[in-house]
């Protein structure tokens, strides 16, 4: 256990420093032109080494998630003292060594995709390195959580799961209906996670998950990332407290070694307020999206890290849950 004495800021910010910090998922943007993606500096000055950004969800065509790649990648092309595209682990810890912080993408959701297969590829050919299936509601693959009834994967969907494995992209069965996510954890043979969600023993909510997925991920080898978004916290402040008491309850449940973080930060905020309003079958105002809840910040990276200190956890499973969890699932998944 860690000596409480040195439970500092300070001490915080050095164990951050050394350890290859991952955060699953960013939302910077959906605007290719919008100065947010600038904004990739605030998670390296956290301490962050590897942050996936994501390029598409619900209702973002297939011909905005590529411009949305191109402006990333050309973007971290101009800037290459600070930034680096990875695509593998090994990239991961030579960006981390070298102070710059590796950019990768993800995808949530595969309506934009249709019943082409070999967009998986594309995709990670071009750097997305996770993709979740199904996004708040059914598509060609599956159910989403929002779903009144999820009736499971397609014959479709179970292809699409397996050309994932194949890729060696890794599956997300975050935003996706219960039963679905149940028969992707069945059937993969592979590591699977739930990136951005957070357990609905602590807060009901439907875009949160029961204990009982939570360990079905976790004994594919996969890992459970909480996110900081405040109606999955309760906590409309998205207060780091509440979000390390969301990982001390997985870690509990799971051990440390199935815990990761993925604060969901979203630095364009009108842009993300219009589609919740133009959208709301994907996120229903009945279940508090349009409340006015805060989503957690890149700065509190280093805060999050001191609580799990104080609450006597050790700097090795400090260093796993950062980042050292989500690193062992990539290295089996990626090709």
């Amino acid at each position: 256990m860690s000596d409480a004495s040195t439970n500092s800021p300070a001490r915080a910010r050095a164990l951050l420093d050394e350890t290859i910090a991952c955060d699953l998922h960013s939302c910077p943007t959906y605007n290719p032109r919008s100065d947010s993606i600038a904004q990739l500096h605030r998670y390296r000055d956290a301490g962050v080494k590897c942050v996936h950004v994501n390029v598409g969800d619900s209702d973002v065509t297939l011909e905005k998630q590529i411009a949305l790649i191109a402006a990333f990648r050309h973007f971290v092309k101009l800037h290459p003292a600070q930034y680096e595209l990875v695509f593998g682990v090994d990239d991961i810890e030579r960006v981390a060594a070298a102070g710059k912080l590796g950019v990768c993408f993800d995808v949530e959701g595969a309506r934009a995709w249709g019943d082409d297969l070999s967009l998986v590829q594309l995709f990670y050919d071009l750097g997305v390195r996770w993709m979740l299936p199904v996004y708040n509601a059914r598509n060609q693959v599956g159910g989403g959580c929002h779903d009144a009834t999820d009736e499971g994967l397609t014959e479709f969907g179970r292809a699409f799961v397996r050309e994932l494995d194949r890729v060696g992209m890794i599956k997300c069965c975050s935003h996706t209906g219960y039963r679905t996510a149940r028969e992707i954890l069945e059937m993969t043979e592979l590591p699977t996670m739930f990136s951005h969600s957070n357990p609905r023993a602590l807060v009901d909510h439907p875009r949160n998950i029961p204990d009982e997925l939570m360990r079905a991920c976790a004994a594919t080898g996969g890992v459970v990332g909480i996110n900081g978004i405040g109606i999955f916290l309760k906590d409309e402040s998205a207060s780091s407290e509440a979000i390390v008491r969301h990982i001390d309850y997985a870690v509990q449940l799971l051990g440390p070694e199935h815990v990761a973080i993925a604060l969901d930060s979203a630095f364009d905020l009108p842009d993300f307020s219009s589609k919740l309003a133009a959208a709301p079958e994907f996120w229903p105002a009945t279940l508090g999206y349009h409340s006015g809840s805060r989503m957690a910040e890149p700065e509190q990276w280093p805060e999050i890290i001191e609580r799990l200190l104080q609450l006597g956890y050790s700097d090795a499973d400090v260093k796993a849950i950062a980042g050292e969890n989500y690193l062992r699932v990539a290295r089996a998944v990626w090709h």
